[in-house]
């Protein structure tokens, strides 16, 4: 794919720029009120698309009748032109006939009250059919290619956009999306593709998504406008269009049922009057600067004319929008860059990291795995690294299998982490959320038959976050000059020949183990802490990241804690804004003794001198001591201190052992609300402080609030 600089053989999103646009009301709604019998249907009662064929002249009515009260743009009767939908009636063959049929129909029509001065306009309306991927009851990419047939006959009748509406899983808003884009670029037709997801009562989609998940989801799709419809009224919708307003960078659409349906004599009645859905609509309009507006189920003529009438005396309020690059789960969003912490991808759902992982998925017991993806949500990761690569198993096979479980499952996003194009293909047909795809570099060139070719077409087309390597055809890159060199070529290539921000770039400037004692990787540390500060001055905007257990390779388990932890703190400095690490491995720099934390500043910063070798002196410190005889060794540590001292400590360490003892002696010497706001508080203000200058990460800082929490009760 070219840069994202589409032309497209449609004015609308210039119009849309120019001023509101108002769509038509209910197509089903309206049917049903139309005096149809079986025959109408052939027999195929309810296929309200079939009616394209044999009742043209209701659905032209219908169109006429949005059209003659002012809409400036009809959808087409092919909201069930799908897969799901089409073949319960046992016509799936007939998906690109019958959306050409309904398209054509709402053309012919719109072309009628078209004049220079003002075009009418067609939406192809594309619903979610009735199987969601998400949730196993279909393939993604099964209902992709059915929606490439309904978006071939979509563009060859005549629509001016594609509307992918009523969406209710993100996986299946994706198939219809880059299905409509396959379909255009196969018929050398461009249109825009507006996205509605349709949002419950319970505040989220019916998966559980999030409207700061979809929109994180949605728009690096490409798609040209993003809003919502049906499931409610107005009413229900205006936090959540608040939310688009501020922060999508596209435009904002909304075309809401006439109020929430209750039941009466005839089936669903929707209550909500032509003049307050106009109130509404208008509202909406001057205060989030809609660029669309129209209505869904039970909406009928005169409810558009008078929103019409309204919206023409309504001026379109200023969109004031904050941007935060992010990935998603099916659930919520992550920013990647996180305030006075590193954003946490957890190691451990690893083949190759975790012995524990590799061992569960070789026996199929994916329970465990999930476990294990949930023990790293508890340890305070924002993201999961998933990687099923392990020699000798089909990698596809077991991504399908862990990716499929996980999209449902986990609450955090995902990154793909696998060398291999078929692997990342099938987590990235799994996945409705934003992923983080790991990784390209140019190993072996960047020419079409390249892993960083292959890769980086998956990373563009489904919109992924993505990591690059500081890696080319000479090898992996040593010192800060060759890490930044490699790092702009990379970010130019990225940016300027596959249309992805630098903001969903993540550059790797490789982490080596520093504890070999060869000279050659003696520097090692120093040159990838340099190359992300050099980095992070040139291109503010670029993510960094690291695997950071990397540098420590050859210690024991303590000694790594300990090296890991100053590491990070020093990568952190330098500008670095993610590691994948495993969160409850990292000590939080104040509870590291200086000698300690000066050992490994000095093995980072290779400060050898005549008699001294940081990297001898580190082994010494270390030599005997296990990660647990030095958690042993601060609770010794924590004893010797004064009792309401030892409190206020235990707050800052998060350690909750002994801690009822400790209160009940205190509860001796002073009031239970004294020792909560003299002693207790006192060292959640020292873990603010710490969090603040970025010397405490998030995870412990949680810990801490449990502790606190613990002894207030």
């Amino acid at each position: 794919p070219a840069p994202d600089n589409r032309t497209y053989d449609t004015d609308l999103l210039e119009i849309l720029s120019q001023r509101v646009v108002v769509g038509d009301g209910a197509m089903g709604t309206q049917l049903q009120a139309a005096d149809l019998t079986l025959d109408d249907f052939r027999g195929l009662e309810g296929c309200n698309e079939i009616l394209n064929e044999t009742r043209p002249d209701v659905l032209e009515t219908i169109h006429r009748g949005y059209l003659e009260v002012g809409a400036d743009a009809v959808e087409t009767n092919t909201f069930g032109c799908n897969l799901s939908n089409l073949g319960d009636y046992d016509i799936a063959d007939k998906t690109r006939e019958l959306a050409h049929a309904g398209t054509a129909i709402a053309r012919r029509v719109a072309d009628e009250f078209s004049t220079p001065e003002r075009k009418r306009y067609v939406l192809g309306s594309m619903g979610p059919g009735t199987k969601l991927p998400s949730l196993g009851h279909t393939e993604y990419a099964v209902i992709r290619d059915a929606y490439i047939e309904a978006a071939l006959g979509m563009l060859d009748g005549g629509a001016d956009a594609i509307l992918v509406e009523t969406c209710q899983d993100l996986l299946q808003l994706k198939a219809a999306v880059l299905g409509s884009r396959r379909a255009m670029a196969r018929a050398g037709r461009h249109i825009p593709v507006i996205a509605h997801v349709t949002v419950e009562t319970t505040g989220t989609m019916l998966l559980g998504s999030e409207i700061g998940a979809a929109l994180t989801a949605i728009e690096p799709l490409g798609v040209d406008m993003i809003g919502l419809n049906c499931a409610t009224g107005p009413a229900e919708m205006g936090e959540h269009l608040r939310y688009l307003s501020q922060h999508a960078r596209i435009p904002v659409s909304v075309m809401p049922n006439a109020g929430l349906p209750v039941l009466g004599a005839h089936g669903a009645e929707y209550p909500l009057r032509p003049d307050e859905m106009a109130e509404a609509l208008a509202g909406f309009v001057a205060e989030f600067g809609l660029s669309l507006v129209g209505g869904c189920c039970g909406s009928t003529p005169e409810h558009i004319r008078q929103v019409v009438a309204a919206i023409a005396d309504t001026t379109r309020g200023q969109r004031r929008i904050t941007h935060e690059p992010s990935v998603s789960s099916l659930y919520s969003s992550t920013t990647l860059r996180q305030d006075a912490s590193v954003l946490v991808i957890g190691e451990r759902t690893n083949a190759n990291g975790s012995k524990a992982f590799r061992e569960a998925m070789i026996a199929e017991d994916y329970q465990k795995c999930l476990d294990i993806a949930k023990d790293q949500t508890r340890d305070g990761a924002h993201v999961l690294d998933l990687c099923v690569d392990y020699v000798g198993r089909d990698g596809a096979i077991d991504m399908t299998a862990l990716a499929s479980r996980l999209a449902t499952a986990s609450t955090l996003p995902i990154m793909l982490d696998s060398t291999e194009t078929p692997v990342l293909r099938a987590g990235l047909e799994h996945l409705g959320g934003r992923c983080i795809v790991n990784s390209v570099n140019y190993e072996d060139g960047d020419g079409p038959d390249s892993r960083f070719h292959k890769t980086m077409e998956l990373v563009a087309e489904h919109g992924a976050a993505v990591v690059a390597l500081t890696i080319d055809e000479q090898g992996q890159a040593r010192t800060p000059e060759h890490k930044v060199a490699i790092a702009e070529r990379l970010i130019a290539d990225i940016t300027g020949n596959w249309g992805v921000e630098e903001s969903s770039i993540l550059i790797d400037t490789l982490a080596f183990t520093i504890a070999t004692g060869q000279e050659e990787s003696r520097g090692d540390g120093a040159a990838t802490i340099a190359a992300i500060r050099e980095l992070k001055k040139r291109h503010p905007d670029v993510q960094t990241t690291l695997g950071l257990s990397n540098i420590s390779f050859g210690l024991n388990p303590a000694a790594r804690q300990v090296l890991n932890s100053v590491f990070l703190h020093e990568c952190r400095e330098a500008g670095m804004d993610s590691a994948i690490v495993h969160a409850s491995k990292i000590v939080p720099i104040n509870r590291i003794p200086d000698e300690q934390r000066q050992v490994a500043l000095d093995l980072i910063y290779d400060r050898r001198r005549d008699g001294y070798d940081p990297l001898q002196e580190l082994m010494r410190l270390f030599e005997g001591v296990s990660a647990a005889s030095s958690k042993e060794s601060r609770a010794a540590e924590l004893a010797k201190l004064p009792l309401l001292e030892r409190l206020a400590r235990r707050i800052v360490d998060g350690e909750r052992n002994g801690l009822e003892a400790d209160l009940d002696e205190a509860m001796t010497q002073k009031p239970p609300l004294a020792i909560i706001n003299e002693d207790l508080l006192a060292g959640m203000k020292t873990v603010g402080e710490l969090f603040g200058s970025g010397q405490m990460q998030l995870p412990f800082v949680l810990q801490s609030a449990e502790v606190m929490k613990a002894a207030v009760a």
